[in-house]
């Protein structure tokens, strides 16, 4: 059997002129898991359009789609071809559980929820020519074989070694897609310590990235994690919560197991518009608590902010784009509050007739598709670009550099940011060229330095006492 797997570019990222950065960093992990559901005796290709062009002129036996909201009608597009010439298609991913009507009208068969636990269900029903239009199962585990990584373009990506050793979240913010996505079933769960011990076992280099949504979110799992790569002198970047970096020691046992960057969701530094995004594990939290014990440790906080909540006003923009340049916020991510379909923030604002726009290629948190309550749609938009210009000047990476404790944290900060947004013209010469990889040493070595910085401020424990430090930063900062 010959399979087809194509993850469609998002609208930004389809562009023949400019290429983003953040759109060849990562693998479509998830088809490469499906993949490892396929007979060896089947043919199966994988095509990402965010680093390749994908060829339509073939007849496949089947062809599966992952779909997100903004590559929506490019999929629609592809699944539309592919049917007129006669080949079963099958979409699955967070745009299609979120809108099931509108995808099975482009579909043979479309996925709702995880597809990895449904799949292999579908391939026996499709090999006796008795596939379902629908599958859907609540089920829900991550005791599923390892991606087919040798179906992966590892020399298309900055960052080929992602992987995923949890699913979901346990918090439910109304502007995330998950509650719908794992609707019938858990909402977070992980997988077996020793089975993610094995596959960061089996990946090459020293670079991770974990695109868990909380990698701190089950705290038996993640210390078990970060025991066993303790020695495995990995370096990795992943996602937590306020909350999480604030209890326990477990951010002191992920640094001493490699963590270099973490993204963090501030998303609002307003409480009012946190109680009403239901974002409970930020209320009542220090956020400059949060940001002092990750300097101390030397970890690069990527900094996510949502722009256009109910509580928000003209003046959101410049106080949020400060306060994170003032607190030395390495990175940040702004986004225009987005209400994705099958959200509470979707029905809600639906309810309340300020959805402006149901054109999914705008949903991509960079335009406004709804009525704002504090400013106009213009200002909004404005505001926003205006925020990503102010924290990624020269002047205002300068800032940010100098708000970190010790030097080598200041110098970091200019490389990393910079070259993050500064560069970007480099970066779409290398996506053009196929020439990303040439950059992973770079990453690399700047990651890697933190751990160097940390192991010289360490060395020098005559300075300050341990109980000095940690009435400093509130955490014991040594590695």
């Amino acid at each position: 059997m010959k399979v087809k797997m194509i993850l469609p570019a998002l609208v930004e990222a389809k562009s023949p002129f400019w290429r983003p950065i953040k759109y060849s960093l990562f693998p479509p992990l998830g088809l490469a898991t499906l993949a490892s559901f396929l007979s060896p005796a089947d043919e199966v290709e994988i095509v990402d359009e965010h680093v390749e062009e994908v060829a339509v002129d073939d007849t496949p036996d089947l062809v599966v789609i992952q779909v997100y909201v903004t590559s929506a009608s490019r999929a629609y597009r592809l699944a539309d071809h592919y049917r007129a010439k006669g080949v079963f298609v099958a979409l699955g991913g967070l745009h299609v559980t979120s809108v099931p009507e509108e995808a099975a009208l482009h579909a043979d068969a479309i996925f709702l929820g995880p597809g990895d636990t449904t799949f292999p269900q579908f391939l026996a029903d499709f090999r006796r020519r008795e596939a379902k239009p629908v599958y859907f199962s609540p089920l829900r585990s991550l005791d599923i074989p390892l991606p087919r990584r040798d179906l992966i373009k590892r020399e298309r990506y900055l960052v080929p070694n992602s992987l995923v050793v949890s699913r979901g979240c346990p918090h439910h913010c109304n502007f995330c897609y998950k509650d719908n996505f794992f609707q019938g079933g858990p909402s977070f769960y992980t997988r077996r310590v020793d089975a993610a011990l094995a596959e960061i076992e089996s990946l090459p280099g020293r670079h991770l990235y974990f695109l868990d949504d909380h990698l701190l979110g089950d705290r038996k799992f993640s210390a078990g994690l970060f025991e066993g790569m303790r020695g495995m002198k990995r370096l990795f970047q992943g996602a937590a919560t306020v909350d999480s970096i604030l209890e326990g020691d477990l951010i002191e046992k992920a640094v001493e197991a490699g963590l270099r960057s973490i993204f963090i969701g501030f998303e609002s530094i307003n409480p009012a518009n946190l109680r009403s995004s239901n974002k409970r594990q930020n209320l009542g939290r220090d956020y400059d608590r949060v940001i002092r014990r990750l300097d101390e440790l030397g970890v690069f906080i990527n900094g996510s902010f949502v722009f256009g909540l109910d509580d928000d006003g003209p003046d959101v923009f410049r106080r949020t784009a400060s306060w994170a340049i003032e607190r030395g916020i390495t990175t940040a991510t702004f986004h225009i509050l987005t209400p994705y379909p099958g959200t509470g923030l979707f029905q809600s604002l639906n309810d309340q007739g300020r959805i402006t726009s149901r054109d999914w290629d705008l949903y991509d948190t960079r335009h406004v598709v709804y009525q704002p309550k504090g400013m106009s749609a213009q200002e909004l938009k404005d505001g926003y670009d205006w925020a990503y210009r102010e924290f990624y000047s020269w002047g205002s990476i300068l800032e940010g550099a100098g708000s970190h404790l010790e030097f080598a944290n200041r110098l970091r900060h200019v490389l990393y940011a910079g070259g993050w947004k500064r560069f970007e013209p480099l970066w779409n010469f290398l996506i053009k060229s196929k020439a990303l990889f040439s950059m992973r040493g770079v990453l690399e070595s700047i990651l890697s330095s933190a751990q160097s910085a940390r192991g010289e401020a360490d060395s020098q424990d005559g300075k300050l006492s341990l109980d000095n430090r940690m009435s400093i930063g509130g955490v014991k900062s040594s590695l």
